[in-house]
């Protein structure tokens, strides 16, 4: 290669070089234009962002302050600010002075401005200086500190923050939230998150939860009509049942402002007001005084039956809550009040009482049937009267009565010869006769009211000294103890040498009556008596042993009478015929003597109690067939019919065979004796209705009418 070659390839690379180096130029040229205009359109949308800045913070009024590292710049909002620096009275528009000023008012401040510098925790306050106050916002963004402050306005610095609002709301007792037009949530305080179990309002919202579906329903009517609506709802929180008054007010922007008031205790305190004035009215329904409230417009609010019953009112009527002075027309129209001659009057007098606040007395009815009713007018708590009817007929006669007792009481011991007094548990005499007044030489006017019983005592000790009698006795009537209220008696002696006959009983109201009587003659006279008694007794007993010897003594030579005689009958022919005859009177009237013996030792047995039956069946038709056998010779002899009528029904009777036939036989002979010849005597048995009668009947002249009186006495012929 040549030098041309050399300098030929030298200016060709030569420029090479410098068409490169161009090009480059060009390109970096046209690099940094570009870039240049990018940076230009950055500044441009810096500068238009912080004119929006400056605008929007001039524009909503309040001054943008950052913090750097202690000192307090103005980012924008001069005039903001020079309205927050006028709040403190400061000479000039200093953000630092500023921030000064507000620490100073309250050390809280300076507390909260230390956490958002140190550890960038959000705060919000208001500050109040001497001419207003400012409300101050803050946040952290990165290493700075910035803070909105904004001037109140008077009427606006009692006005919360939305923090402090949500704070305050998150304070109250209740769940209160921010629900859309279509009842979704969209902002809630602390009570609604736990009520519906929400961790925060973001899960709730993710979740759909919803206090209760009515609450939700009557967020979307509010929102829908624009009015404020409420109900109570019933609502389970945390596993309990509440009551919950639930209120929807709309809000600018179309959303509702909800809260959830617990009147759980004032409902349940409503549900037993309910139960206890139903309770209140089922017992008035079921007392028997008739019950009528009328309430302030005087109109009847409330009656039970027996109401309706005593007046006899239509319950469909009572039911349209009539007046109180239709009430009285109405039962004056049927005869039902008492009459008068001005009822005008007599109506606005009862009408009157609603004015009176006072208790009144009471008022008797006489009624036109004859009932007698006791009337309470009592004013009613609530306003109104109560008035309450009690039908005292039959109190009013038990009274009258019981008085009537009470005097015949009086008057029958007063007729008693015996002192009488009655004192109560409490040692007052109650009740005493005149004999009482009389047998203890006691005036009467010093009887007169309750006279206890020391009293008594102290006028009855001239005629009776024995205190320790006195002090028993008030034990009898004051003890509480049974034993020591039981009935007692005994006697005592008086001064003058009298017996005094005393007796305690327990009444059954707890008080004790008292009796006294001079039994000093009754004593002599039973002592008396009892000598009679005992010369009776010692009389009997010497005519017992009278009887006895004398019976002995004729039955002994008796028997010997009758034995001769029997053997005399026995030798027959060999005796003449009216020896015979003889004889038989002689063995007849010794028969006779000996059964009247019999009868004298029976006699005096069964005077003595001495006798003895010895029971066991009788068998009736027996005993008066072996009657009529034992008879039928003495009959035959005075030419006399001995008939028997048994019926074979008659059977058996319980009794002293012995006896029957001893009572049989006095019965027969007297009736053969005073028969006739040619009459006829009648032994009859008949069973009828569980007994068995048994007549002896003869045709003889009978028993007189003077003489039947005395049939059974002793030693009675008839």
């Amino acid at each position: 290669m040549g030098p041309s070659d050399l300098i030929l390839a030298a200016a060709t690379g030569s420029v090479s070089l410098a068409i490169c180096a161009t090009l480059w130029a060009v390109a970096q040229r046209r690099a940094g234009d570009a870039r240049a205009k990018g940076l230009e359109g950055q500044i441009d949308q810096l500068t238009a962002g912080a004119q929006a800045a400056r605008a929007s913070a001039e524009a909503f009024d309040c001054a943008l302050v950052v913090v750097d590292d202690g000192v307090a710049r103005l980012a924008s909002g001069e005039e903001a600010l020079a309205a927050c620096v006028a709040a403190f009275d400061l000479e000039d528009d200093d953000p630092q002075a500023l921030l000064e000023a507000m620490i100073a008012v309250d050390t809280d401040h300076a507390r909260r401005l230390r956490a958002l510098t140190e550890k960038g925790e959000a705060c919000a306050f208001e500050a109040r200086g001497p001419y207003g106050a400012v409300s101050v916002e803050g946040r952290a963004a990165g290493a700075q500190a910035w803070l909105r402050l904004t001037a109140l306005a008077a009427g606006e610095a009692a006005l919360p923050t939305a923090a402090r609002l949500a704070s305050f709301l998150d304070g109250q007792g209740d769940p209160a939230w921010i629900a859309a037009a279509d009842g979704s949530v969209q902002w809630a305080n602390k009570l609604w998150l736990e009520a519906v179990g929400a961790e925060d309002l973001s899960d709730a919202v993710a979740r759909k939860l919803s206090l209760d579906p009515e609450a939700d329903a009557l967020a979307r009517e509010a929102a829908e009509s624009g009015e404020r609506r409420e109900t109570v709802k019933r609502i389970t929180i945390g596993g309990r049942r509440r009551a919950l008054k639930v209120r929807a007010a709309p809000l600018e922007g179309g959303d509702v402002a909800m809260s959830a008031r617990d009147l759980t205790e004032a409902e349940d305190i409503r549900e037993a007001l309910k139960r206890h004035v139903a309770a209140h009215d089922e017992t008035l329904n079921h007392i028997a005084e008739a019950v009528a409230i009328f309430s302030r417009d005087r109109r009847l609010a409330f009656h039970n039956s027996a109401f309706a019953t005593l007046w006899a009112l239509e319950p469909a009527w009572l039911a349209e809550n009539p007046t109180h002075g239709e009430i009285l027309d109405r039962l004056r129209q049927r005869r039902r009040l008492p009459e008068t001659a001005d009822y005008a009057g007599w109506k606005a007098g009862e009408l009157a009482r609603y004015e009176s606040l006072k208790a009144q007395p009471d008022d008797l009815w006489s009624l036109p049937d004859g009932r007698t009713l006791r009337v309470v007018h009592q004013p009613h708590p609530l306003g109104g009267v109560l008035l309450l009817f009690s039908d005292i007929t039959d109190e009013l006669k038990l009274k009258s009565r019981y008085n009537a007792f009470i005097q015949v009481q009086q008057a029958t011991l007063d007729k008693l010869n015996d002192a009488v007094a009655v004192f109560g548990s409490d040692g007052l005499m109650r009740l005493h006769n005149e004999a009482f007044a009389q047998f203890w030489n006691i005036p009467a006017a010093d009887l007169e009211g309750a006279m206890d019983f020391e009293g008594v005592v102290e006028r009855c000790l001239p005629r009776l000294h024995d205190t320790v009698f006195w002090s028993e006795l008030k034990g009898r009537i004051a003890d509480p103890d049974p034993k020591a209220r039981a009935p007692a008696s005994g006697e005592a002696r008086t001064s003058d040498s009298r017996i005094v006959a005393w007796q305690s009983r327990p009444l059954p109201d707890g008080a004790t009556l008292i009796a006294f009587a001079d039994v000093t003659d009754t004593r002599r006279l039973e002592s008396a008596l009892a000598d009679r008694e005992n010369a009776l007794a010692e009389a009997e007993r010497l005519k017992r042993e009278f009887v006895g010897n004398v019976s002995y003594e004729l039955r002994t030579p008796l028997t010997t009478i009758i034995g001769y005689s029997e053997l005399l009958e026995r030798m027959g022919d060999a005796l003449p015929e009216r020896a015979r005859s003889h004889l038989a009177a002689v063995r007849t009237a010794g028969s006779q003597l000996g059964r009247s013996i019999d009868d004298v030792l029976d006699i005096a047995a069964i005077d003595s109690g001495e006798i003895a039956l010895e029971v066991a069946d009788v068998r009736v038709c027996e005993l008066l067939n072996e009657t009529a056998e034992r008879w039928a010779r003495h009959a035959e002899a005075g030419q006399i019919d001995l008939i028997v009528d048994c019926e074979d029904d008659v059977g058996l009777i319980r009794g002293d065979p012995k006896r029957f036939a001893q009572v049989l036989d006095h019965l027969v002979e007297n009736g053969v004796r005073q028969t006739p010849p040619q009459g006829k005597v009648t032994l009859t048995a008949r069973r009828a209705l569980g007994e068995v009668r048994i007549s002896i009947a003869d045709t003889g002249r009978g028993i007189p009418f003077h003489v039947q009186a005395h049939i059974f006495d002793r030693c009675r012929r008839c």
